[in-house]
């Protein structure tokens, strides 16, 4: 039924290690359900946090944990409720038994355990290791992205999703021949056809996994705004606007960096080049955040 989903399997990832069980129950639009298990003796922190809108909330199923608060012990239990927000101090629970619960938070943190994730970016690091001149890529079009993103005021769940995207973005380059990613010359027609085909391919293997949501992202970064980009030759609005952004960022890294064919452009003409493309291939929006970006880390004159 349109807008139900029915969990059979009991979660849609699973993370073990020698102290807790995670699984991950649900994601979405800014939100990350977890059912949790913590061994005997093992501590569970909670971090002070300098985002005032992000909030946890923690059911215990089972078991008993205790806290220390202004030198009293206080020992929750089953049925129990934590709610924490705008913490002032690192808060430890200590586990007196194994314990369940069940935590829903505003800052989805599942993807820095997430197996998929991590083996989704080993993928990534091989395209870059088969490239010296792309080593780093993906961490810097992120970095640069999620600052574009916060300059452009997104919500939350935009700027978490293309995080992960940007990190991704490439992956689907493991299906390009070595020779190709590293020649030196002008790619032939042939050769072009197989480098248009990463995001697609990138976008395919993330849809089989629990973060499928992200993989029309990866799959429009290579659209541009008057329709003449790739794969599918999307334009304007039909573009998802993390896509737009990545699209700016990647092409900024790329021209800033050394490449086998060419040294590295100024981030001075790099821009004017970005700039003369508005409303060709890029955003307007997303370019004027971005240069405001690279002004406010002074690789821009103001």
């Amino acid at each position: 039924m349109k807008g139900l989903d029915i969990l059979k399997n009991g979660y849609l990832e699973k993370v073990n290690n020698e102290s807790t069980f995670i699984s991950l129950l649900g994601r979405g639009d800014g939100l990350e359900i977890i059912k949790q298990t913590v061994m005997k003796d093992k501590l569970i922190i909670l971090f002070p946090g300098k985002d005032a809108l992000v909030q946890e909330f923690f059911y215990i199923l089972n078991g008993v944990l205790e806290v220390e608060i202004d030198g009293r012990k206080i020992q929750i239990k089953e049925n129990d409720f934590i709610s924490a927000k705008n913490l002032e101090e690192t808060v430890h629970f200590t586990a007196l038994t194994e314990v369940s619960f069940l935590s829903v938070s505003t800052a989805p943190v599942f993807y820095y355990l997430s197996e998929v994730i991590n083996e989704l970016k080993k993928i990534g690091e091989t395209v870059e290791q088969k490239d010296r001149y792309t080593f780093n890529h993906s961490s810097r079009v992120a970095n640069y992205a999620v600052k574009t993103a916060s300059e452009m005021k997104l919500r939350r769940e935009h700027m978490e999703k293309l995080f992960l995207a940007s990190i991704l973005h490439d992956i689907g380059k493991i299906n390009i021949p070595e020779e190709v990613l590293k020649k030196p010359s002008k790619l032939t027609n042939e050769e072009f056809e197989l480098v248009k085909k990463h995001p697609g391919d990138g976008a395919a293997m993330i849809r089989d996994t629990p973060y499928a949501d992200i993989a029309d992202i990866v799959e429009q970064h290579h659209e541009r705004v008057n329709g003449r980009g790739y794969p599918h030759g999307l334009k304007g609005n039909e573009i998802l606007i993390e896509a737009k952004i990545i699209g700016v960022c990647d092409t900024f890294d790329a021209m800033t960096e050394d490449r086998a064919y060419r040294s590295a452009f100024s981030a001075e003409y790099a821009m004017i080049e970005i700039n003369s493309l508005i409303g060709i291939q890029y955003d307007e929006e997303v370019v004027r955040a971005f240069e405001q970006v690279l002004k406010e880390e002074g690789k821009l004159s103001e």
